[in-house]
């Protein structure tokens, strides 16, 4: 796909704002907003219609366009709220901190025929001064593309942490008896369909540098282990095809190997693979049914699920060792690790009083669990985001499943995007 471009207008290594000391800051002294801490209120940003280049006319529906694509996708990280541009008229020359704004981003396009050229800055209120801009040039269908790019710098900007903005979410979708792979955007703007088996397809999971999905479909009769090149929408092929279960691989984080349930010795059990399928180690050893496995971000530790003990529990594996221990011992049913990617962090679902809730828990021996979710639906299939600050998980809606976000401290609940059918599964991850 054809890349735009991008230049940096400005990039300050200031920040002299009520979240920051006042006077001049080096770069090792900068400070950053934690993005979850309960405590912290949101930024006020203001993020006026774009301005077109040469007119005097800032009511043009692509600028309007183009401002509330921005403020979304700044809005959804969940430290950011955007003031409404119509309270100040969407003029970019209003009186912003008698507004109590914090942040005001300027922007300018310029059309012609397929093209589109985007110049932003983000200005700093308080201090008056310009954080950072960029000039982005590319095609009417990249605008999306280009305002996302943007989102992450602002929020690296102002978290030290890269937005999630560009990123993708892959789920399962079903309808009509029917289970694809699709993904999208984190607006819901852009989906696309990623299997066409016209079958059961389950388990998606990006490889570490999200250019590759691999799923499991049964539409050979066989649950086989496939994957596809998202760079091309043409061939996919398999990568396990043993005789029974070839299911939800967890990929190591240096993307040579993964590990896989496979059931053609008969127990369900956790082999290593390399990355073209061919097993390299056999990790559990016919003790229940062992499922799900997920790596800790260093690759040295995995948690998974099994049975073991008679009803499905989280235990934690040292891989250098294969040392088990147990990590859940409350709610009746534990299953769907996900480890953060940033820290020591296990998001998994849990059966608790007859309902299913999205849990965290430190992957250490004898943690407390702490319940992220807490309404009476079934809250299922916990996923990180590639920050490691929001879940992803299904909620059992009117009988159908949803795709909803949380941040992980359980605020700022959300569904993701309104779409046909049921959908299940979702996986997070930044394409490169």
């Amino acid at each position: 796909m054809k890349k735009f471009t991008l230049s940096v207008l400005v990039l300050s290594a200031l920040l002299s704002s009520i979240f920051l000391s006042p006077g001049r800051l080096l770069a090792e002294d900068r400070v950053y907003l934690d993005i979850t801490s309960p405590e912290a209120r949101k930024i006020n940003i203001a993020v006026p219609w774009f301005a077109e280049k040469g007119s005097q006319d800032q009511q043009q529906a692509l600028g309007k366009e183009l401002a509330d694509t921005l403020g979304a996708a700044l809005q959804f990280h969940g430290i950011i709220s955007i003031v409404p541009a119509r309270s100040y008229g969407g003029t970019q020359t209003a009186e912003w901190k008698g507004m109590g704004i914090d942040y005001v981003i300027l922007s300018q396009y310029s059309a012609s025929g397929d093209s589109l050229s985007l110049d932003l800055r983000l200005l700093d209120v308080t201090s008056g001064g310009i954080l950072m801009g960029k000039a982005l040039n590319g095609s009417m269908a990249q605008k999306d593309e280009m305002l996302f790019k943007f989102c992450d710098s602002v929020i690296k900007e102002l978290t030290g942490e890269q937005g999630i903005a560009s990123s993708q979410i892959a789920f399962v979708s079903l309808n009509n008896k029917v289970k694809e792979v699709f993904s999208t955007d984190i607006l819901g703007h852009h989906f696309r369909q990623i299997t066409r088996h016209h079958n059961l397809v389950v388990s998606p999971r990006f490889t570490p540098n999200g250019i590759f999905l691999c799923y499991t479909s049964y539409h050979t009769g066989n649950q086989n282990l496939y994957i596809t090149d998202l760079r091309q929408s043409q061939t996919t092929r398999v990568l396990s095809s043993r005789k029974g279960m070839n299911l939800a691989p967890a990929w190591a984080p240096d993307g040579r190997s993964m590990i896989l349930t496979l059931s053609f010795e008969g127990n369900p059990d956790l082999y290593l693979l390399n990355s073209q399928g061919e097993i390299l180690d056999k990790l559990t050893q016919g003790e229940g049914v062992n499922v799900s496995a997920t790596y800790s971000p260093d690759g040295r530790q995995i948690v998974f699920v099994s049975d073991r003990t008679g009803k499905p529990n989280l235990y934690l594996m040292d891989l250098a060792t294969k040392r088990v221990q147990r990590l859940t011992f409350t709610g009746s049913e534990n299953a769907e690790p996900s480890w953060n990617p940033k820290e020591d962090l296990i998001v998994y679902s849990s059966l608790i009083d007859g309902l299913y809730q999205i849990c965290t828990i430190k992957p250490v021996p004898n943690a407390s669990s702490t319940v992220v979710t807490k309404d009476l639906m079934n809250n299922e299939n916990p996923s990180w985001s590639p920050d490691g600050n929001q879940i992803v998980f299904s909620k059992r809606v009117g009988g159908i499943y949803k795709i909803y976000v949380i941040l992980k401290n359980g605020t700022f609940e959300r569904q993701l995007f309104a779409y046909p059918g049921s959908q299940s599964y979702a996986r997070w991850a930044r394409l490169q």
